[in-house]
């Protein structure tokens, strides 16, 4: 790698703005339901019949629970979600949708499904092919990355 590489130049840099970008975006989007780009993805991963564990929350969010705690607090206040402690073992607690956390996580879906329909109509195929499986082998690479 050369030393006086620019952060323009970078992989990272348009990975991160491509999803600023994209979080932006949907932000935009979702503010007139009341929710968050990250309040929906939330809600659209948490399992309807089973709930989903805190910890794998955090996880899709790229959370630790502690940091998701506060989130979950607030979704619990406005009555998105509720939660419960696994009965055989008391750490392990899951989350739930309410009826109006299925109603928000409905219409998150919903953007979601328009813009990916966008995207899928400005992008060919092969294109998009090669873009997921070059965004694969970089998540990969840097999993697999010691300096």
């Amino acid at each position: 790698m050369r030393n006086n590489v620019k952060s323009q130049e970078t992989i990272d840099y348009f990975l991160k703005i491509v999803w600023q970008t994209v979080a932006n975006r949907y932000n935009q989007l979702v503010t007139e339901f009341g929710i968050t780009q990250s309040i929906g993805y939330l809600l659209i991963n948490i399992d309807e019949q089973e709930g989903t564990t805190v910890s794998k929350a955090a996880a899709l969010l790229g959370l630790k629970s502690t940091s998701l705690s506060r989130m979950l607090n607030q979704l619990e206040k406005t009555g998105l979600i509720y939660r419960e402690s696994n009965p055989g073992d008391k750490r392990s607690v899951k989350i739930y949708l309410t009826d109006l956390g299925k109603e928000k996580r409905h219409l998150a879906r919903g953007i979601v499904k328009q813009f990916n329909n966008y995207l899928n109509d400005h992008i060919n195929e092969a294109d998009k092919q090669y873009l997921i499986n070059m965004l694969e082998k970089i998540n990969q690479l840097t999993l697999n990355y010691k300096p």
